[in-house]
């Protein structure tokens, strides 16, 4: 029928999708950085201000579960651990651009008003 509206079950959202895999406070950040060369757990939790180690660690598993990240432990003492964006992951970075690039356009709005 014609103008009648269809409901969306939110597990059918595509925009809910993505935002359970890349979304909150955090998860666009930790995959900036990774994308720009920060790949170690200490230079992302420098790099990330107010960011716990707890949470941090989180953030990273999930990621890693979603095969957003590839997790690479080096057979060292101490051990060192360094992250990667997988291909998969790869496929989310003009998003994450995209928020930065609508960021910084509008924080100079909002600091020229």
């Amino acid at each position: 029928m014609q103008g009648e509206k269809k409901s969306v079950k939110i597990s059918d959202c595509p925009v809910t999708y993505c935002m359970s895999k890349i979304g909150g406070k955090w998860k666009p950040i930790i995959l900036f950085l990774i994308s720009k060369g920060v790949n170690r757990f200490g230079k992302l939790q420098r790099g990330i201000e107010g960011i716990s180690k707890q949470m941090l660690t989180k953030q990273l598993r999930e990621l890693e579960q979603d095969k957003i990240l590839h997790r690479k432990i080096f057979a060292e003492i101490p051990p060192r651990v360094e992250y990667t964006i997988t291909e998969h992951g790869q496929t989310l970075l003009p998003i994450i651009q995209q928020m930065r690039d609508w960021g910084i356009e509008n924080m100079q709005r909002v600091a020229e008003a």
